[in-house]
């Protein structure tokens, strides 16, 4: 058995956890913070028989969109914007996956 704990960006999580539970998936969600932009994204947690993990990721990888965002550029983000107007387009989003080997499991 597997454990899949997926990060993911917030404007997806619905649309991912209904395409894993149509596809017969127990997902677990849990809200959390992203690093790099501190912005909201969800945690999915999914325990799969190994077989499994292939097609949870490519539910995944159709569910989970890569986007661009602009971002001010420069060490001081906030003052080289203002100052210069420079911006720095840089790709967000899909899906950040862990798959773990899970020792044991009970659901009582």
């Amino acid at each position: 058995m597997k454990l899949i704990i997926a990060v993911v960006q917030d404007q997806d999580a619905d649309r991912t956890i209904n395409a894993l539970t149509q596809a017969g998936y127990r997902v677990t969600r849990v809200a959390s913070t992203g690093g790099f932009f501190r912005v909201g994204n969800t945690t999915l947690l999914c325990g799969v028989d190994d077989t499994a993990v292939d097609a949870v990721i490519g539910i995944l990888r159709q569910t989970c969109e890569r986007r661009t965002r602009l971002i001010p550029a420069g060490p001081n983000l906030v003052e080289s914007a203002a100052m210069m107007g420079a911006f720095v387009e840089v790709e967000v989003g899909g899906a950040t996956v862990f798959v773990l080997d899970v020792e044991h499991f009970e659901q009582t």
